[in-house]
């Protein structure tokens, strides 16, 4: 997995992603890809599958320093 943390906290799976992390390229140059299961991956005895990714890489950043300031 990449950039994704995943706890069980008695009934709940907790999914953490780091937004401000630095992303990479998709294949298909359109998006920047900033957390992926890369497929679906098992957790306990579910699968999860996630692809959180950006198509405007600046506006993300700056929202996220605005969230910082505040």
């Amino acid at each position: 997995m990449r950039n994704i943390h995943t706890e069980v906290k008695g009934t709940k799976l907790i999914v953490t992603i780091d937004l401000a992390a630095d992303g990479v390229q998709s294949k298909s140059g359109k998006s920047t890809v900033i957390a992926s299961t890369e497929g679906n991956t098992s957790v306990g005895y579910v699968k999860l599958g996630i692809n959180c990714y950006t198509t405007d890489p600046a506006a993300l950043k700056a929202s996220l320093k605005s969230v910082k300031a505040a």
